[in-house]
């Protein structure tokens, strides 16, 4: 089954997301220093994605 092509396209535009994966959250928090080693990876705190 074929994919319609508007869909195709939102998908490979790579445009900015407005959603972190995990890691990506981690990461951040280690960057601003909100977040520790040892410190949970659940119930992380609410970031948004650095411009």
């Amino acid at each position: 089954m074929s994919q319609h092509p508007s869909l195709r396209a939102a998908s490979m535009s790579g445009g900015k997301r407005n959603v972190l994966k995990r890691y990506e959250r981690v990461e951040l928090l280690k960057k601003r220093g909100q977040w520790k080693e040892g410190d949970r990876v659940v119930g992380l705190r609410k970031t948004k994605p650095a411009e």
